[in-house]
């Protein structure tokens, strides 16, 4: 690896496009210790031990919400507005013929709305947090109070879309995606850092242990997250030789490749988000309501029934992203149309139930480890008194965003005849 290192150091092209991402990242991580005016941050800190999701918000942001910075709003206004904008191509005709006939001129306007949408997302966010959260100071207290607020992370956020996307033209790998990167190693760092401090600060071995615990935990589910999210089964499918004119095609083997993890980490937000949403709603009739208490009670994300409901939504989840996502008619057809079959398997409907039971053993397993995996960081909490600065889905994410970006530094060293870090 670190013969890659120093081979991608005397690429002229790569070294910049290395130094280009790692001073756009420091500069994103600078900007976010910029405190927003008029929010009482106190406040949004002990919200986030009643609300789930802002807790998962601010992991995402690395800190950034807890601390209210300008940077507070993140990059996920713009996933949302790209979501968004994903949906209306389907509903609205104009925007779906300026997205198939429009070219390249059509995508910048489409991006060109999506950066507007993203900035009104982002100013409605902030301001509907601070808001319900009763977050802000007296003196801002007022209409302009507000919407200062809003334009500043509005503004935030529109730096962060833009140092995103010059990362992706100039940089090495998806620009967003190693923003949402960074934030989660800020925060694990964080962490780290933290049980550090608490075994030089006196804490006796029972500090180290925590240290210990937060070590070993993190190493270990890098290690098998990163083996589970790079393998793959590999459906072997061979096509049978036509002549086309003078010339001869097929005769060869070719696999399709079906992810061990194709789910992702949708699931595992879906159930958060899911589970989130009836302690929000009960919070907002008072944290001394009966309803509320029994909740934070008995479904707080230590609890059994807690860790087990959102484990079955997991599996549920996964189950049902797989029905949406992958077809095996329409794949089982496109093999017979190029005179293709699976070795063992005949064409047509015997194809299609084969892909079905093996799409639903590899969705099982997924569901399985993804469930198990959510309720590690809850089980170490209760087990050894310590908290996890990560989450199933932020080890997720930094894991796939880290392969990714790893193989586009190795396609480039290919083309330069150098060995890379996965060869």
């Amino acid at each position: 690896m670190w013969e890659t290192l120093r081979n991608v150091w005397r690429v002229p092209e790569l070294r910049k496009k290395v130094l280009y991402t790692f001073f756009m990242l420091l500069i994103f991580r600078l900007v976010s210790v910029i405190p927003a005016p008029g929010i009482d941050v106190e406040a949004v800190k002990t919200a986030m031990g009643q609300y789930d999701m802002l807790g998962l918000v601010n992991m995402m942001t690395g800190n950034s919400f807890s601390q209210m910075t300008i940077m507070a709003m993140g990059i996920s206004p713009y996933i949302n507005a790209s979501i968004i904008m994903q949906l209306l191509t389907i509903a609205i005709p104009a925007l779906e013929r300026l997205q198939k006939d429009g070219g390249e001129e059509g995508k910048q306007k489409i991006n060109r709305i999506t950066r507007y949408v993203t900035v009104g997302l982002a100013a409605l966010q902030a301001i509907g947090i601070i808001a319900g959260l009763r977050a802000i100071k007296p003196g801002y207290a007022n209409f302009f109070g507000y919407l200062s607020i809003g334009i500043i992370m509005a503004g935030g956020t529109a730096l962060a879309m833009w140092i995103g996307e010059k990362i992706t033209q100039n940089g090495i790998g998806n620009g967003v995606s190693l923003l949402i990167f960074v934030g989660i190693i800020s925060n694990l760092f964080n962490g780290i850092v933290s049980a550090v401090t608490n075994v030089f600060n006196g804490g006796g071995m029972q500090a180290v242990g925590q240290l210990a615990t937060i070590v070993i935990a993190t190493l270990v589910i890098l290690v098998i997250v990163t083996f589970v999210d790079m393998a793959e089964r590999r459906i072997p499918v061979m096509y049978a030789k036509r002549v086309v004119g003078r010339k001869m095609y097929g005769g060869q083997s070719t696999h399709i490749p079906l992810k061990l993890l194709s789910v992702g980490v949708l699931p595992l937000i879906f159930a958060y988000s899911f589970m989130a949403f009836p302690g929000t709603i009960f919070a907002m009739f008072g944290t001394n309501s009966g309803v509320y208490q029994w909740w934070s009670t008995h479904m707080n994300q230590t609890s059994f029934w807690y860790m087990l409901v959102c484990a079955l939504l997991i599996i549920a989840f996964s189950y049902f992203y797989t029905s949406i996502t992958f077809n095996p008619e329409e794949i089982a057809k496109n093999i017979q149309q190029q005179g293709g079959h699976i070795p063992g398997i005949r064409t047509g409907s015997k194809t299609v139930e084969f892909l079905k039971r093996t799409s639903n053993r590899l969705t099982l397993f997924a569901a399985l480890f993804l469930a198990i995996l959510s309720t590690i960081p809850s089980v170490l909490t209760v087990w050894q008194q310590v908290q996890i600065p990560f989450g199933a889905s932020s080890i997720l994410i930094a894991v796939s965003v880290a392969i990714e970006t790893v193989r586009q530094v190795e396609s480039q060293m290919v083309m330069r005849n150098y060995k890379g870090f996965l060869g």
